[in-house]
C-alpha cells in the first residue's frame, strides 16, 4: 500500500515537473514567435518593402528548427545512455539563457549587421534545448505513469505548450498597451528577461524527481546502448521517418493558429494586434480542456483512433477557421480558433503515449527525439513562411487552407501506417515493448 501511494505521487511530481518545464520552453519558444510576427521585422531587419522585413523576421523564427535535429541526436543520446532526469535539467537551463540573451541584444540601428546575427544565434541555441526537450519531459511522464494512465498524463504534459503559449499572449498583451516607441525601445524585452524567473521554478521541480523506471530497468538489465542512434538507423528508420510524417499536421495546426494568424490578422484583414490576440488567447483554452479529455479517451479506446480522428479533422477544419476569419466578427473569428484547435487537440494528445510506445525503451529517446523534431520542421518551421509567401503570391487564403489540410492527409497517412509492436489494442505497456539484445552496454 505504501510503495503503491508513493509510486502515485512520485507519478504526480513527474508530470507537474514535465509541465511546469514543457510550460518554459513553450514559452520562450512562443515570446520569439510573437516578437518575429510583430516586432523583430523593423527591429532586426529593417527593409524598404515592409513585406521583406516580415518575411526575413519569420524566417528567422524558422532557423529555430534548424537545430532541433542537432539537439535530438545529443539530448536523445544521453538520455538513452546516462538517463532522461539530467537531459531535462540541461535542457532546461540552456533555453534560459538563451532567452535571457534575446532580451539584452543591441537592434540593427545600434550595431548593424551584428544584430540579426546575434539574435540567429541566440534562436539556434533555443531550437537546440528544445530539440531534446520534449522527448525528455513526454518519456519521464509515460515511463512513470501505469499503464491505464498513459494517454492522460501525456496529454496533460501536452497542455504546458498551450500553457506557454497563453503566458506569452498574456505578457505581450501587457507589452502592446505600451506607446509604440517604448514598446520598441525596451517594452518588448520584457517577455524574455522574465523568463528567467520561471527557469528557476523548474530547475527546482525537476532535479528532485526520480529516474525513469523503464531506463532504471533497462540498465539493470544491460541493455541500454554505447551508441543508440546506430541502433535507430539499423531497426527503426521507417518508425523514426513515420513519427517525423505524423506529427507534421499537429505541428503546422499549431504554428499557424498562433504565429502565422498574427501576421494574417495585421496584413490581410487589416486588425491591430493586440485584436487578434485578444481572439486568439481565450481560444487556447479549449486546448487545455480538451487535451486531456482526449488522452482520457484514448486509454479507454486506444491511441491510434484517438490520433486518427484528429488527423482527419485537420484536412477539413483549416478552410472553417480562414472563412470564419474572414467575417472579422469577433465570435466567429473565436469559433474559427475553437474548431481548429478541437480537432488539433484530439491528434495532439496521444501523441507521447502513442509515439513512445513505438520504440523500446533502450532507444526510446533517440527514437522519439529524432523522429518528432524532423516532423516539427516539416511541419511547424516552414509553416509561417511558406504561408506569408502564399498569401503575398495569391492575395487569399485558400491555397494556405490547402496546404494545411495537405499536412493532415500525410499525418493521416502515417497514422495508419503506425502502430504499437505487439500491440492489438494500441495501448501496448511500454515496458514491454520489444527489445533487442545486441550491443548493449553492462
Amino acid at each position: 500500500m505504501t510503495t503503491t501511494r508513493s509510486a502515485a505521487q512520485q507519478s504526480r511530481r513527474v508530470v507537474f515537473a514535465s509541465w511546469i518545464g514543457t510550460t518554459i520552453e513553450y514559452y520562450d519558444f512562443a515570446i520569439y514567435g510573437l516578437a518575429a510576427s510583430l516586432i523583430f521585422a523593423p527591429l532586426f531587419f529593417p527593409s524598404t518593402d515592409p513585406a521583406v522585413g516580415t518575411l526575413l523576421s519569420l524566417s528567422s523564427f524558422a532557423v529555430g528548427y534548424l537545430t532541433r535535429p542537432l539537439g535530438a541526436l545529443v539530448f536523445g543520446h544521453f538520455g538513452d545512455r546516462i538517463g532522461r532526469k539530467m537531459v531535462l535539467v540541461v535542457t532546461l537551463v540552456l533555453m534560459g539563457v538563451s532567452t535571457f540573451a534575446i532580451g539584452l541584444l543591441p537592434n540593427y540601428a545600434q550595431i548593424g549587421i551584428a544584430a540579426p546575427i546575434l539574435l540567429i544565434v541566440a534562436r539556434l541555441l533555443q531550437g537546440f534545448s528544445v530539440g531534446g526537450e520534449y522527448g525528455g519531459a513526454v518519456l519521464m511522464t509515460v515511463e512513470h505513469s501505469s499503464d491505464k494512465k498513459r494517454g492522460l498524463f501525456g496529454s496533460v504534459v501536452n497542455t504546458g505548450a498551450t500553457a506557454g503559449l497563453v503566458l506569452a499572449n498574456l505578457v505581450f498583451l501587457l507589452v502592446f498597451q505600451l506607446p509604440d516607441d517604448q514598446m520598441l525601445s525596451w517594452g518588448w524585452r520584457i517577455p524574455f528577461l522574465a523568463s528567467s524567473l520561471l527557469v528557476v521554478i523548474g530547475l527546482v521541480s525537476r532535479y528532485s524527481l526520480e529516474e525513469s523506471p523503464d531506463f532504471a530497468e533497462a540498465k539493470q538489465r544491460g541493455t541500454v546502448r554505447e551508441l543508440p542512434l546506430l541502433d535507430v538507423l539499423r531497426h527503426h528508420l521507417g518508425t523514426v521517418v513515420l513519427v517525423a510524417v505524423g506529427i507534421i499536421a499537429a505541428g503546422s495546426a499549431f504554428t499557424m493558429t498562433t504565429v502565422f494568424s498574427l501576421t494574417y490578422g495585421k496584413e490581410a484583414l487589416g486588425l491591430e494586434n493586440s485584436t487578434m490576440v485578444s481572439v486568439l488567447l481565450p481560444s487556447t483554452v479549449v486546448i487545455l480542456i480538451c487535451l486531456p479529455l482526449f488522452g482520457k479517451l484514448s486509454d479507454r479506446v486506444g491511441v491510434r483512433p484517438v490520433f486518427l480522428a484528429g488527423a482527419a479533422a485537420l484536412v477539413v477544419l483549416p478552410f472553417a477557421w480562414f472563412a470564419l476569419l474572414e467575417t472579422r466578427n469577433y465570435g466567429l473569428m473565436v469559433l474559427g480558433f475553437v474548431l481548429l484547435f478541437i480537432g488539433y487537440s484530439a491528434n495532439y494528445a496521444v501523441v507521447p503515449a502513442y509515439f513512445s510506445q513505438v520504440f523500446p525503451p533502450a532507444v526510446r529517446f533517440t527514437g522519439m527525439s529524432i523522429g518528432f523534431t524532423l516532423g516539427l520542421i516539416a511541419g511547424n518551421a516552414i509553416a509561417p513562411a511558406t504561408s506569408a509567401w502564399l498569401l503575398d503570391a495569391t492575395g487569399g487564403w485558400t491555397a494556405i487552407a490547402c496546404y494545411m489540410a495537405v499536412t493532415g492527409l500525410v499525418s493521416l497517412a502515417a497514422g495508419l501506417l503506425l502502430r504499437i509492436p505487439g500491440a492489438d489494442t494500441d495501448r501496448q505497456p511500454a515496458a514491454e515493448v520489444p527489445v533487442e539484445t545486441e550491443q548493449a552496454v553492462g
